[in-house]
């Protein structure tokens, strides 16, 4: 069979390759985290102790950066930390008081259920935008919508989060303004969960929408110029076709690239409006990791957003090759 028709084979080359080199980048990160943090100005020593620490002796605090393992040489904590991460032991989290695997577990579902429903309304709404707004560059609709996505683009998503908590929830009254549940109640029915993820989600999509919009209407714009779409209008195919079957295909080939570089972008924002909402996912985490300089939890949660970044690259690189078999996959 020829390549193009059975292209899984391929497809598992690629992901393979892509794994071993994800290993290096891994390991460089998790070093850099643990570099960084050894050089911070913080005490992780005396952020575990808390209030106690103000009246603890010397000693006791030595006692306690021993238990904790922070008093060994950086090569030292990283190869400890490394080769237990690798048995399936990513440590305890020393301000959370609990294991990195619960305090991740904890909360990662509902990150990513809050980021795959603001990316999955992002693309179908971008989508959407611009390609009307390509049918008829230059005109109204083009000018509105491009203005629009520029001006989004450059708001951050942590003032349109207040913003949006301002109008839908205080002046208006329609969504919660943030957490999970509602107010005297710990049970996350789905009703609730769905009423409450809805701000936040909206947020998030927005905060990603500009790039989707100018890239689609980019990519269908200068295909709606090219010959093989002029030659379809001239054999006097309807314009509905000519833009579903002709134009959108190849239009939206550079939105596939898209994916994986807005994967960053969609965790920095993700964090933002988690914060602004109170959203129980791994944005509480991250921010007391990264000011309590707590080793364990924030190589782990830094490893977890590098091979996300990864993953959402080889998405999209396996996107492209399947909507254009010219490009393949063993390049």
């Amino acid at each position: 069979m020829p390549r193009a028709s059975l292209p899984w084979a391929a497809m598992a080359r690629m992901t393979g390759r892509r794994a071993l080199l994800a290993v290096p980048v891994l390991l460089a990160v998790t070093f850099g985290v643990f570099a960084v943090a050894a050089a911070s100005p913080f005490d992780p020593v005396r952020a575990y102790a808390g209030d106690a620490g103000l009246t603890a002796s010397q000693a006791n605090l030595d006692q306690l950066r021993h238990n904790l393992g922070v008093d060994q040489p950086l090569i030292g904590r990283w190869w400890h930390w490394l080769t237990a991460a690798l048995t399936g032991d990513l440590g305890d989290s020393a301000t959370l008081r609990a294991p990195v695997t619960q305090v991740i577990g904890e909360r990662l579902g509902w990150s990513v259920l809050l980021c795959a429903l603001a990316f999955l309304l992002a693309v179908a709404v971008g989508t959407a935008l611009g390609v009307a707004a390509a049918r008829r560059r230059g005109g109204l609709l083009d000018r509105a919508v491009t203005s629009l996505a520029y001006t989004l683009e450059a708001a951050p998503p942590f003032w349109l989060g207040l913003l949006a908590v301002w109008l839908f929830a205080l002046k208006l009254g329609v969504l919660p303004a943030g957490g999970l549940t509602d107010t005297g109640t710990d049970l996350a029915t789905p009703g609730q969960i769905a009423r409450h993820v809805a701000l936040p989600a909206l947020v998030l999509a927005v905060s990603q929408l500009p790039w989707f919009v100018l890239y689609v209407r980019q990519g269908v714009g200068d295909a709606l110029e090219e010959d093989p779409v002029r030659g379809a209008r001239a054999r006097g195919l309807r314009e509905r076709t000519v833009l579903l079957h002709h134009a959108l295909r190849s239009g939206l080939l550079p939105v596939l690239t898209l994916i994986g570089s807005r994967v960053p972008e969609l965790i920095t924002g993700a964090l933002l409006v988690e914060t602004v909402f109170s959203w129980p996912g791994i944005a509480a985490a991250t921010v007391e990791a990264a000011t309590a300089v707590d080793f364990p939890l924030l190589a782990a949660l830094t490893v977890l957003a590098t091979a996300a970044v990864l993953a959402g690259n080889l998405l999209s690189d396996l996107l492209y090759g399947l909507a254009d078999p010219r490009v393949g996959f063993d390049g």
